[in-house]
């Protein structure tokens, strides 16, 4: 699913170029459902835009499900994107004019599917991740665990081939966080493959593998032993 080899990126900063990945080489098969966790500044989150598509890599190969993501303009960053990706926010980054049944369609709508088909699938979702009740309202009306569920019915709508998670419980309490976990884990149970950041080692031990980056390199690569919720 994911090939990365010898991946570098760095930034400007005035004179000086700051280097945040130092050669990572990467490998994510189809169903695997892996953390990346790392402090502040280990590169995790520069890692996850680049394979997200919403950063590019300076030099190396990063692969995804076969096709080569190199020198691609917005525009057809923009169609794979919506092409093989699903993508979960810690910030939700839901709508607010929207509700919940018309946030989770939205990425069928740029899809081009017709207002009831897309409706009808977004609904299929919403009702999969427990809120077919709540279809008609409003982000404001939600509790976070709720809003980080229509986050990932919205992910899931357009059926990606990977999801993206980027903290996905970092704004919940313990509680609603391993509500959360245990859907995420469902999903990845039904076949998809998950990649997910998070600075939470009890979160990180409900995947399935965990890749510890530090100053922009793999320190570690292991399989684990999965909690389940």
């Amino acid at each position: 699913m994911i090939t990365i080899k010898a991946l570098r990126k760095s930034y400007k900063m005035g004179k000086n170029k700051l280097e945040v990945l130092k050669g990572i080489d990467l490998e994510v098969q189809e169903g695997e459902f892996v953390a990346i966790m790392g402090s502040s500044g280990s590169g995790k989150s520069t890692l996850l835009n680049i394979i997200g598509m919403l950063d590019v890599h300076d030099s190396g190969l990063y692969e995804l499900d076969g096709i080569v993501i190199q020198n691609l303009n917005e525009s057809k960053a923009a169609t794979y994107r919506n092409k093989f990706l699903g993508f979960i926010f810690q910030s939700y980054n839901l709508i607010g004019f929207k509700n919940v049944l018309e946030n989770v369609a939205l990425p069928l709508y740029y899809q081009k599917i017709p207002r009831n088909k897309r409706n009808e699938i977004a609904l299929q979702y919403v009702e999969k991740v427990g809120l077919g009740e709540w279809a008609k309202h409003m982000p404001n009306e939600l509790s976070g665990g709720q809003k980080q569920r229509v986050a990932i019915a919205r992910a899931l709508a357009s059926q990606p081939k990977l999801l993206l998670a980027d903290e996905p419980t970092g704004a919940l309490d313990s509680v609603t966080s391993h509500e959360v976990m245990r859907l995420i884990q469902q999903i990845n149970d039904e076949g998809k493959t998950i990649l997910m950041v998070t600075h939470e080692d009890d979160i990180a031990h409900m995947c399935k593998r965990i890749v510890r980056l530090k100053d922009g390199v793999i320190l570690s690569d292991e399989e684990i032993t999965q909690t389940r919720v």
